[in-house]
């Protein structure tokens, strides 16, 4: 439609598409007052305490005041909150209460602006209904950002299509302390993995057209003791250097338009008051645009839990101006607290209009402000929408097009940790395999805390899970129908019963074979083993579990451990008396078939470790990123080292490394090297082979970790094929924060390693960086041009 057009039509110039976005949001809010500019930076949760169920976010009844909807509305509304995800709802009639509530927004406000819908998306549509995929730590797992990329845009398509327009996803926190309760939420413990699956993440989610939410911006992962929300204390270097990378890169590369704060406070400084990282990093240093939406009740937390605030009007300007722009979950301060703060004095009103201009923006990029907007969304449009009966069913959140890439990315997620050869089982299946653990028969052993069945059917007693989920008993009797499956619990997941102890041992000894089931219930605040809030003191296996592996490992029966969890742990004497490991990290809807065809052989297993697994229980916090003195030595009689690596996986395919060379020993602290490592797959089945490439650097002004990964790649070949991996290394990916506080890189050697896991790494090459000491910022290079050339020489 042009400018002229839309005169004539009498349409306002902020609903005007063919005006720039800059001239329709000046129009805008040169037209509001005060309570209609407020009104854009808030949420509403609507019946979020009305079932009387737990709550599903901390403080959430604690926060709850009454909302009236018809006092607020005339003024305008910012956002919605979780209207699929508060409450088991079918989505046909989930789309058509947004939709009526939209209609509502947009009748009682002067410039009939929708509110802008926000959902969970942390492993699928936080929806009834709707595809529960692998958590994001098997994403790291895959190694396989495309795939992660293809996952993120179906998660987003059906969020679209039910008018979702925002998500909040993905976690881009590397795991410092695996105690920590929502490491199933992370994507593991390197921040190039954490920062190249999470941009892939948010490519396909803003691909859909949704928009992607990077959390928890920074440090919440290195909370004091693996603690939720504990206060964070980590150096200038380990913020720049570990954690900050993952957020560069997804706004630099992934078109991220939103950024969620960290609950946690910094040295002190909660950083939803942290204007130095809001705004002086996040906006001046990277170039971000898009709005900052605070974490549920993160600004009110400023008074209620850090004490930085001694009203809730102090809080709204104090998170105003270090650069929050949206408060929710629902409006607590920047409601009245911030009217009265504005009117004071307190807070210039050019403070609400810095954000105020980037919601609107915002909105106006999603079409919200446009004078053809429609609430009804693509999957009502044409429907009789006054039947509801005839309604409700007809919109599928769960196709066969989304299990069928949920189970692609389980099989590629699932682990083979260890195996004596007995995996894969025999192609007939042994003549009796027991079945035995609390998760053998257990839906939600396959779930995360953020899946909506986990998160908050749980709450609802009576209602049906909404997806079909098969449990690892029934997919192994599905994948092994020639034999006879037995089953025992043993002990539950978290209760510490020994009862069943020698039925279970019993059960063992006369088996061919044992799948032992163990590991988490994911939950909130106490309320599982693994989630958020669900810390944990020490690595044990939770409840008598460690008492069922040895009690069956003690039977002699080749036992293959089958874990599926939400954090590695110690495993005791399994590491060396166990068959098998098969280390699943909450693989999803279909992640029960994926681990059976993993055991049966069907499915070759490719996936690596994103989290070392501890040889101990009481080694944490530490990762693989490790300086010499924080690895074993003899100064020390605690060994940190892992039972098994970052990195580590095994496979079904036998590949042989065959050479590693370097096209350049020398290079300038401005320049690149190329390393080639050839390998072939001699085995008799196709495989995948995950090379891994790391960057030691010898000598360093200051104390570096002994390896540190900056590149790899999928090599997919068949029986008999070589292949050539190409690494073309910028010097860029060898800096570092240095003494100085600035981002540099050194000359000297720096040593690159091509590694099975962060601890076998077969082949190196040395590579001088000449020149002096450059100085790099935020415009450096993040990756390796990476290339497989494929054929025998």
């Amino acid at each position: 439609m042009t400018h002229e057009l839309a005169q004539a039509r009498d349409i306002r110039p902020w609903q005007d598409a063919s005006l720039p976005v800059d001239d329709r949001v000046d129009a805008l809010m040169a037209a509001m007052t005060l309570d209609e500019k407020l009104a854009q930076l808030y949420g509403v949760w609507v019946g979020a305490s009305d079932d009387g169920g737990d709550d599903v976010a901390p403080h959430q009844h604690a926060m709850d005041d009454h909302i009236d909807l018809d006092q607020l509305l005339p003024a305008g509304l910012g956002q919605l909150t979780r209207q699929f995800g508060t409450a088991p709802i079918d989505a046909a009639t989930g789309a058509l209460s947004l939709m009526r509530t939209q209609e509502r927004i947009v009748a009682a406000g002067r410039f009939g602006i929708p509110a802008l819908a926000h959902e969970e998306c942390l492993a699928g549509f936080a929806a009834w209904g709707a595809t529960a995929y692998p958590v994001p730590l098997s994403w790291g797992a895959t190694f396989d950002p495309a795939l992660v990329e293809r996952m993120s845009r179906r998660i987003g398509e059906d969020m679209r299509s039910v008018g979702v327009h925002q998500g909040l996803a993905p976690v881009l926190d590397v795991v410092r302390d695996a105690r920590w309760g929502r490491v199933e939420e992370t994507i593991g413990e390197d921040p190039y993995l954490v920062g190249t699956i999470g941009t892939a993440y948010v490519r396909g989610l803003e691909a859909s057209g949704i928009v992607a939410t990077l959390k928890h911006f920074v440090g919440y992962s290195a909370s004091k003791g693996g603690r939720n929300l504990a206060p964070v204390s980590v150096g200038p270097r380990e913020l720049a250097d570990v954690l900050l990378p993952p957020f560069e890169m997804a706004v630099r590369e992934g078109g991220v338009r939103s950024v969620m704060n960290a609950y946690t406070d910094l040295d002190g400084v909660p950083t939803a008051a942290d204007r130095t990282l809001l705004t002086e990093l996040l906006r001046e240093t990277w170039g971000f645009d898009g709005t900052v939406v605070a974490d549920y009740f993160t600004v009110a937390f400023l008074k209620l839990l850090h004490g930085t605030a001694g009203s809730w009007g102090e809080a709204a300007a104090a998170a105003l101006e270090a650069g929050i722009d949206v408060e929710l979950p629902t409006v607590k301060t920047f409601g009245e607290p911030l009217r009265r703060a504005v009117e004071a004095g307190v807070v210039a009103e050019s403070t609400v209009d810095t954000a105020l201009r980037r919601v609107l923006r915002q909105k106006a990029d999603l079409g919200l402000l446009d004078a053809d907007w429609s609430p009804v969304p693509p999957t009502l449009e044409g429907s009789d929408l006054d039947d509801i009966d005839a309604l409700r069913g007809r919109i599928d959140l769960d196709s066969p097009e989304n299990r069928a890439l949920a189970a692609r990315l389980a099989e590629e997620a699932v682990v083979l940790v260890k195996n004596d050869g007995t995996l894969p089982l025999a192609a007939s299946g042994p003549r009796t395999i027991a079945v035995i653990g609390p998760n053998a028969d257990d839906p939600y052993a396959m779930l995360g805390c953020y899946s909506f069945p986990a998160h908050v059917v749980v709450q609802h007693p009576g209602i049906a899970m909404g997806i079909e989920i098969p449990t690892l008993l029934e997919a192994v009797r599905a994948e092994f129908p020639g034999s006879d499956i037995r089953h025992a619990v043993g002990t539950s997941v978290d209760g510490g019963e020994t009862e069943g102890l020698a039925d279970a041992a019993a059960l063992a000894a006369s088996a061919d074979v044992v799948i032992l089931a163990l590991g988490d219930r994911a939950g909130l605040f106490g309320r599982g083993t693994s989630g958020e809030g669900c810390d944990v003191e020490a690595l044990d296996l939770p409840g008598a579990q460690q008492r069922l592996v040895d009690t069956v490992l003690a039977t002699g029966t080749p036992t293959v451990v089958t874990l599926l969890t939400g954090r590695p742990y110690a495993l005791g004497r399994a590491v060396t008396d166990a068959a098998a490991i098969v280390q699943a990290f909450f693989a999803g809807e279909e992640g029960a078939p994926a681990i059976a065809g993993i055991l049966s052989g069907r499915v070759n297993p490719s996936g690596r470790l994103p989290v070392s697994i501890p040889a101990t229980p009481g080694s944490q916090p530490t990762t693989y990123l490790a300086a010499p003195l924080a690895r074993a030595n003899g100064v020390s009689n605690v060994d940190p080292t892992a039972a098994f690596p970052f990195g580590h996986g095994l496979g079904y395919a036998t590949f042989e490394w065959l050479s590693f060379t370097c096209d350049d020993q020398e290079s300038g602290v401005d320049g690149e090297a190329t390393v080639r490592l050839r390998l072939r797959n001699s085995g008799d089945r196709a495989g995948t082979e995950v090379v891994q490439l790391y960057l030691h650097d010898p000598v360093a002004s200051v104390v570096r970790p002994v390896q540190r990964l900056v590149g790899y790649a999928r090599a997919e070949l068949a029986p008999g094929e070589e292949a050539e991996v190409h690494f073309t290394v910028p010097a860029d990916l060898a800096s570092f924060t240095g003494l100085a506080g600035h981002r540099i890189v050194e000359p000297g050697e720096i040593v690159l390693s091509a590694g099975r896991s962060s601890a076998d790494l077969p082949f190196a090459h040395t590579v001088r960086l000449t020149g002096r000491t450059r100085r790099v910022d935020h415009t450096r290079r993040l990756h390796p041009e990476v290339a497989i050339v494929r054929g025998s020489r």
